[in-house]
């Protein structure tokens, strides 16, 4: 099973191999919490960070986890140290189980996990050199002006639909504007912007999702002593930036350098969004490797 496998409630599959019920309440309502992480040099990166979020969203909406965190965490080191592989990329993803056609929660009475775990495609070098275009989008998702903003669900239809608009007006990404008119996150990335030297990026109470990648883009903005606001982030600010950037854990940093058709900055990745990048690599200890931007 090189290259890829997953895993369903402890017992490793064959991907072709790997079934779970059509009455699972994440395939009928996206009734499901996941996370998203990859390795570096073979080993999860962040690993214990990602199970703290995964178990913040189960506990929104209440998913109990079938599994401690150091028992998942087992699973998920097992199952990628198995594979082998150079790099992983990572999806850990718990349901609320299987259980008759109905929306009463309490039918499904044993949570189903899956983990996924396949060789890592890297983004492309492009994306790096010459930055991406994104476009905004007004987008109500599931969990907003609920109990449960900030829980990273599945259901994503919003988003795909935001970032299917994006594809078709050229761009990578779409960033989500909530019913305030504030950018607030990408349909699955958090969102930067430089503005007169300081760092800006909408803080955790607008229900952003608190990204891993984020967290240490903003330490890696205090060892390099980059001042920082966690504010609203209006759409007219990204036009006028000098820079803008997205970050997530497979893409790392990606610098944007066209919003909505509009030129940001000069038109190319900027020099703080590469030094963060930098400091970003260094700190998962591949300081000594290219950056993704590098022949």
């Amino acid at each position: 099973m090189a290259g890829r496998c997953v895993w369903i409630d402890g017992e490793a599959h064959a991907p072709d191999q790997a079934f779970i019920s059509v009455y699972d309440r994440g395939l009928l309502y996206g009734d499901s919490v996941f996370e998203a992480l990859r390795t570096y040099v073979g080993k999860p990166f962040a690993l214990e960070e990602h199970l703290a979020r995964l178990r913040r969203s189960a506990e929104k909406v209440f998913i109990t986890l079938p599994l401690s965190d150091d028992a998942l965490a087992t699973e998920v080191v097992r199952a990628v140290r198995e594979l082998g592989n150079d790099e992983s990329y990572v999806r850990i993803l718990v349901t609320r189980g299987t259980g008759p056609i109905s929306m009463d929660p309490d039918t499904a009475k044993e949570p189903t996990r899956v983990v996924f775990v396949e060789p890592l495609t890297a983004p492309p070098r492009e994306a790096y050199v010459a930055g991406i275009a994104v476009i905004t989008s007004p987008v109500r998702r599931t969990v907003d002006d609920t109990a449960a903003a900030g829980a990273k669900v599945a259901n994503y239809l919003a988003s795909i639909l935001a970032l299917r608009e994006a594809k078709a007006r050229g761009a990578a990404e779409a960033l989500v504007v909530d019913a305030r008119g504030f950018v607030v996150e990408g349909t699955t990335s958090n969102v930067f912007a430089v503005l007169a030297g300081r760092l800006v990026t909408p803080p955790i109470f607008a229900g952003i999702l608190p990204g891993v990648t984020r967290d240490h883009i903003l330490r890696a903005a205090s060892d390099l002593n980059l001042p920082v606001t966690e504010r609203p982030l209006q759409r007219e600010e990204l036009y006028a930036a000098d820079e803008v950037f997205i970050t997530s854990s497979v893409r790392e940093l990606f610098p944007v350098v066209r919003v909505d058709g509009r030129t940001i900055g000069s038109g190319v990745p900027g020099p703080i969004g590469r030094a963060l990048h930098k400091r970003f690599r260094e700190s998962v200890g591949l300081g000594d490797r290219p950056m993704p931007y590098d022949g």
